[in-house]
């Protein structure tokens, strides 16, 4: 069983190396529902996973020079509070709460990922423009506060809220931001495994097996990742983290309900629930288009009679 831990590792890894994201959006998941782990032990040993993938990809970004340290130990020293903070406490809150938590995180990284890349840029070059202020220092501070307490609390790295934070607050380019996210990430992760330590069993010879595997496959991933399209490799990925999510709420709800659902209807579950988000979605889309289609009529030309509703019926 853990050979199957370590081959899913490097698919965790290529992921990592792909999209710069998702480490733990696939790690916690394996632990607990592949290999059957308890839920706050998963957590912890998924944040040992994490930590030391993100910090072999950050020393790949940092020999390129793509690593703003100031900043990044500065967003990161507000993170390993909270981080801290979340890992001690995590042992008090119920484990399926914790993970119907992390699933809720599973959702708001599909969003990020399924969101048009040209919209996303347009935001971005519209917020980067704003003068540094002492309230957006304390945005920063607070926003890397929620990050680490989030981390601590439900295993979760928050590259997807960390790289926006710093392009938006800390006007960073994007590949910076990769690449300062990822010492953001480490310095939470480990924080929050710091606060694990003392009441939660951690498997550290499966941890830093699968964290070796992992960093084998962001190589082989990093390599594969010029040569494939960008978006379709994030919409792809967006779409597993939404049914992962609404399969890890069929599974961890039910419990806290008092109530028992099997693997077929966990499946069923989300299938259905991805469906619907995907029925939303498209539905959503069309609304624009069908508004640009009815307000973007020439004006008539001068001397030109406009035809009546009857005419237009029969033309």
């Amino acid at each position: 069983m853990i050979w199957l831990a370590f081959l899913l590792a490097i698919a965790v890894g290529i992921s990592l190396g792909l999209l710069g994201g998702g480490g733990s959006i696939a790690t916690l998941p394996i632990l607990r529902y592949a290999l059957g782990m308890e839920g706050h032990s998963a957590i912890a040993t998924s944040l040992l996973v994490v930590g030391a993938t993100s910090l072999a990809a950050l020393l790949a970004h940092a020999r390129k020079g793509r690593v703003q340290w100031r900043t990044g130990f500065a967003f990161g020293g507000a993170g390993m509070l909270g981080a801290y903070l979340g890992g001690s406490v995590a042992h008090r809150v119920p484990a399926p709460l914790l993970l119907g938590g992390f699933s809720l995180m599973m959702f708001a990284t599909a969003i990020a990922m399924l969101r048009p890349e040209r919209k996303a840029r347009a935001r971005v070059q519209r917020s980067s423009v704003r003068p540094s202020t002492r309230r957006g220092v304390s945005k920063f501070a607070v926003q890397g506060l929620v990050v680490g307490a989030l981390t601590g609390l439900v295993g979760a790295g928050g590259g997807f809220l960390v790289v926006p934070t710093l392009v938006l607050l800390g006007r960073l380019p994007m590949a910076t931001a990769i690449g300062t996210s990822l010492l953001v990430i480490s310095l939470n992760t480990f924080a929050g495994l710091a606060g694990y330590l003392g009441h939660t069993a951690i498997d550290w010879t499966l941890g830093l097996g699968m964290s070796a595997f992992a960093i084998i496959g962001s190589g082989v991933g990093a390599w594969f990742a010029p040569r494939l399209s960008a978006q379709t490799l994030r919409q792809s990925f967006g779409w597993f983290v939404v049914a992962v999510a609404f399969f890890i709420l069929a599974r961890e709800v039910p419990p806290l309900l008092g109530m028992r659902a099997g693997i077929g209807v966990t499946a069923a579950a989300s299938l259905a629930g991805t469906g619907l988000v995907a029925l939303v979605r498209r539905l959503a889309a069309r609304r624009p288009r069908q508004r640009a289609s009815t307000s973007t009529r020439p004006p008539p030309a001068p001397g030109e009679r406009l035809s009546t509703p009857l005419e237009r019926k029969w033309s």
